[in-house]
């Protein structure tokens, strides 16, 4: 590569350059700098085989803005070597992602004709600074139908949208494009899509209890290859129930006195059941859930069964003899039960080591005086619950319950570590494992507990977020569903003008609220605007704080109490 000077009229726009497709390029930011400074930055060009002809692999807008501007004299030029168009193609994306995040539908045709020419997806990545994971998502809008592709691109169809077609067949794109193009008709979208690509419930691989092998149809990858899921409803469940019925055999022939199964529409009351051993009659429970999972309960009998077990045994010990009646009465019971839990409190007062042990204890397994639970996490829209699913903080979380779960020897759940049903060990269990537990990882469990079991929206997050003095910019990250979530003008306007500043505000003051919106997700995204890093939303501070007079409502008046009664010297 050489720098040089080149006449206006010997430069033409290259094929392989990133911004050389059929949508004109934007000119009106950088055209009033060209006009009174000229083309500072070269352009990166090359020999096109035409006697004195270049062609502009990076650059097309300073192009386009010279003759705009009608500048005399040469153009800075930097000339690549000839012939290698993944080079020139590399040269024209490196220079625009440095200057301005293109859209992913630009980013997919760059991406793509780089694979054309044999570069591999970890190439691609390295190359640009980019994972493998965004190469693949880009990549994987090559199974787009055109149509769609230039929707997506004009802003009609949401990125949410378009991830879940991806994952549709050639026929169902075309099915979809139908409802999408009739005015009179209403194309799904978002998770709607997704529930209608797949005839329902979605149902995931990992629900399967059969060899994946064996399945007839499709399976779909999304977009981001987190999941997989079944093309066909109707042979897995041919399948699953298969293997139900093999899983029934089993349970059978291992000796379980019976096994109930409970499909999708039925309702397994778990309240109703009692625990018995196997070698007592207990019987296996398989509920079989709408989105293909099966949980499976040993050693279960209901209170009617229950109830008739009882009668035929007293009924078959009528001859034999009883056991002799206990030498206290219950009175006498009741009293030494009084005194003992005195005695014990009594002591505990001069040990706390083991009375947080026990608390912890109590705490995990639950019990007549202790009911702890966790939060349930309820999310309104499927977009909340999948921003609260990817979010740092709840990743920490997971990873603490998970060590807390191999600490006390518990199978690992991802959704909590209070009181699960079936957790294979009693309150004394995890007490004798929490005796031997240094100080620093008992406090560990119970901190765990305590996040756990936190209400959302209530006033123990708000006293601890202002006691602890919560950086919300540790844990949370801009992003579009929270954009999404804007309603309020005013608020819009508050916020564009943190991200953008005051002439970011002024200029775009008229515009609509849905413009407004488009210019704040694009500073969250880094998308056309230069990523507002490190900035948080008033609402996620702690105490909370507004935009408007009008105020946040509840959530905001929680939060302020709590800060208040925190800030209390008395």
């Amino acid at each position: 590569m050489h720098l040089t000077h080149i006449e206006l009229d010997q430069l033409i726009v290259s094929p392989v350059n990133m911004r050389g497709g059929r949508r004109q390029a934007s000119i009106k930011d950088i055209l009033p700098s060209v006009k009174k400074r000229g083309i500072l930055t070269p352009l990166l060009v090359r020999p096109n085989g035409e006697d004195g002809m270049y062609e502009i692999v990076a650059g097309k807008r300073r192009y386009l803005a010279a003759k705009a501007a009608e500048l005399s004299g040469p153009l800075p030029c930097a000339i690549l070597e000839e012939g290698d168009d993944a080079d020139a193609l590399e040269a024209s994306l490196i220079e625009n992602l440095a200057r301005l995040d293109p859209d992913p539908m630009t980013e997919f045709e760059a991406f793509a004709r780089l694979a054309r020419e044999g570069r591999s997806v970890e190439d691609i990545a390295a190359t640009f600074a980019v994972s493998p994971a965004l190469v693949r998502q880009r990549l994987a809008l090559g199974n787009l139908a055109p149509k769609i592709r230039i929707a997506y691109r004009a802003g009609k169809i949401d990125a949410e949208s378009v991830r879940y077609l991806t994952l549709a067949t050639k026929a169902q794109q075309t099915d979809w494009l139908a409802l999408f193009e009739n005015p009179e008709a209403r194309a799904p979208r978002g998770y709607a899509l997704k529930r209608w690509l797949f005839g329902g419930e979605d149902i995931a691989t990992s629900a399967a209890l059969f060899d994946l092998d064996a399945y007839p149809g499709r399976i779909v990858t999304d977009l981001f290859g987190e999941a997989s899921y079944f093309d066909d409803a109707e042979s897995f469940w041919s399948l699953q129930n298969a293997a139900i019925a093999e899983r029934k055999a089993a349970y059978l022939a291992d000796g379980w006195a019976g096994v109930r199964i409970y499909g999708p529409n039925d309702r397994y009351e778990r309240w109703n059941e009692h625990e018995v051993a196997k070698s007592d009659g207990g019987h296996i429970v398989i509920e079989v859930h709408a989105n293909g999972e099966v949980s499976i309960h040993e050693g279960r009998l209901s209170q009617r069964d229950y109830a008739k077990k009882i009668a035929s045994e007293r009924s078959e010990d009528a001859n034999i003899e009883q056991p002799a009646k206990p030498e206290i009465t219950q009175t006498m019971s009741d009293y030494l039960a009084l005194h003992r839990r005195a005695m014990v409190g009594a002591e505990l007062l001069t040990a706390p080591g083991v009375a947080l042990r026990l608390a912890v204890a109590h705490l995990i397994s639950g019990s007549g005086h202790w009911n702890v639970r966790p939060d349930p996490e309820r999310a309104l829209s499927e977009a909340v619950a999948a921003s609260i699913r990817a979010s740092k903080a709840n990743g920490a979380l997971a990873a603490a319950r998970e060590a807390a779960a191999e600490t006390l020897g518990l199978p690992f759940v991802p959704d909590t570590l209070i009181a699960r049903p079936g957790r294979g060990a009693s309150l004394s269990g995890h007490f004798r494992t929490l005796l031997a537990l240094d100080d620093a990882t008992v406090l560990s469990l119970l901190a765990l507990v305590m996040a756990e079991s936190l209400e959302a929206g209530g006033e123990g997050v708000e006293a601890a977020g202002c006691a602890l003095q919560v950086d919300p910019a540790t844990w949370w990250s801009p992003e579009t569903a929270f954009s999404n979530l804007l309603r309020d003008r005013e608020t819009v306007d508050a916020i564009l003008g943190e991200l953008g500043g005051e002439a970011v505000l002024t200029a775009n003051l008229h515009e609509t609220l849905k413009t407004k919106k488009a210019i704040v997700e694009a500073y969250l995204t880094g998308e056309g605007r230069e990523k507002a890093s490190g900035w948080t939303p008033r609402y996620l501070t702690f105490p909370m704080a507004s935009y408007t007079s009008a105020g946040a409502g509840r959530l905001e008046a929680v939060s302020q109490s709590a800060a208040e009664a925190m800030a209390r010297t008395d």
